[in-house]
C-alpha cells in the first residue's frame, strides 16, 4: 500500500512536470524558499530574515533518510520560488521528487558548494559521500556561504541586504566552532569516543577530535545484525565506555540493545543523553536553531563523558 502512494505520487509530480514551465517569481509576491531539512531552513532563515516565506518539508523527530514526501509538500515545491536540499544522498527516497521536480523549478544541493576535498568518503556507503556536513561547523560554513550565493542570484535586488546578513552569520558560526573546539578540551584524551544509534557523526569527530563509532552506517535504511551488536559491545566492555546517546530522529532500540549487552558482560554503560543528528529541535526553542542544535549535542556530550 505505502509503495503504491509512493508511486502514485511519482506519476502525479510527473504530469504536473509536463504541463508547466519553469516558475518565475511574480513581482510583489513574497518570494518563497523551500527546504528539506531544518538546518537549511535555519540558515536560509538567517539570510533572508523577513525578507522571504522560509518553508522546511521535514521537521524536528524526522528521519531524512526515510522521509516520502507528501501530497502536501508536492503543493509546497510546487508554489517555491527557490527549492533547496542537502543532496550527497541524504534525502533518500525524495530523491527521485528532487529531481524531477527540477526540470520546472530551480532545485539546487547545497552539499555541491562544498569542496570535494572536504568531503568524506565511505566505503561502506556505496563508496559515496557522507552526507552529514553540518556537524563540522566550518564545512557549514562553506555550504552557508554557496546559499547565500543562491540566494543573492534569485533575490539580485535584495544582494546588498543578504550579503551582510549573511556576514553577521557566519561570524557566529565562526564563533560556534571556536567555542565547540574548546569545550571538547574537557573531556580526558581517553574517554573521547563518541558512540551513537548511526554513523552521523564523522565529520564531527574528524574536526573536534574525537573517534566516532555507529550501530547502523551512515543511511538508517541500512540494517544492523546481532554480530554488529556484539562487535559494539566488546568494544565498549574492552575500552570501559563510559557512556553511549540516542538521536532524537532514530528509534532507541539499537542503542538499547547495546548497552543490555554490557549490562549481561558486567559493564553497566550509561546512555549518555539525546543528541540532535539529522533534525534539529523543537520550532521556537534554542535546540531549534542550528547554533542551538550544535551547542546542546557539544554540552551533552562532554557532560556525559568527562
Amino acid at each position: 500500500m505505502k509503495l503504491s502512494k509512493y508511486i502514485l505520487l511519482l506519476v502525479g509530480l510527473a504530469l504536473f512536470g509536463c504541463g508547466v514551465q519553469s516558475k518565475e517569481h511574480v513581482p510583489g509576491a513574497k518570494f518563497k524558499i523551500v527546504t528539506t531539512t531544518g538546518m537549511i531552513a535555519d540558515a536560509v532563515f538567517n539570510i533572508v530574515r523577513d525578507s522571504a516565506e522560509v518553508i522546511a518539508l521535514m521537521g524536528p523527530g524526522v528521519d531524512p533518510h526515510l522521509y516520502k514526501a507528501t501530497q502536501g509538500d508536492l503543493q509546497k515545491l510546487s508554489n517555491a520560488d527557490l527549492v533547496l536540499y542537502n543532496g550527497l544522498h541524504l534525502e533518500g527516497k525524495m530523491g527521485e521528487v528532487l529531481s524531477k521536480l527540477g526540470r520546472t523549478r530551480s532545485v539546487v544541493a547545497i552539499a555541491e558548494g562544498v569542496e570535494r576535498s572536504h568531503l568524506r568518503k565511505v566505503p561502506a556507503f556505496d563508496n559515496n559521500y557522507d552526507p552529514h556536513i553540518w556537524f563540522d561547523v566550518q564545512i557549514w560554513m562553506g555550504a552557508v556561504e554557496y546559499i547565500r550565493d543562491q540566494l543573492k542570484t534569485a533575490m539580485p535586488e535584495s544582494a546588498d541586504f543578504l550579503e551582510e546578513n549573511a556576514s553577521q552569520y557566519l561570524q557566529q558560526l565562526s564563533k560556534l566552532d571556536a567555542q565547540v573546539r574548546e569545550k571538547i578540551q574537557e573531556i580526558p584524551e581517553g574517554s573521547r569516543v563518541l558512540i551513537t544509534a548511526h554513523d552521523a557523526f564523522g565529520y564531527f569527530g574528524e574536526a573536534y577530535g574525537l573517534e566516532v563509532k555507529g550501530l547502523q552506517g551512515i543511511s538508517t535504511l541500512s540494517e544492523f545484525g546481532l554480530k554488529d551488536v556484539a562487535d559494539l559491545v566488546n568494544f565498549i566492555v574492552d575500552n570501559r565506555i563510559k557512556a553511549v546517546f540516542v538521536e532524537t530522529s532514530v528509534s532507541e532500540r539499537a542503542i538499547q540493545a547495546v548497552v543490555e549487552g554490557c549490562r549481561e558482560k558486567g559493564h553497566a554503560v550509561q546512555i549518555g543523553g539525546d543528541l540532535y543528528s539529522d533534525a534539529m529541535g523543537a520550532a521556537g526553542t534554542f535546540e531549534g536553531t542550528y547554533l542551538g542544535m550544535v551547542t546542546s549535542n557539544v554540552n551533552t556530550i562532554v557532560s556525559a563523558l568527562k
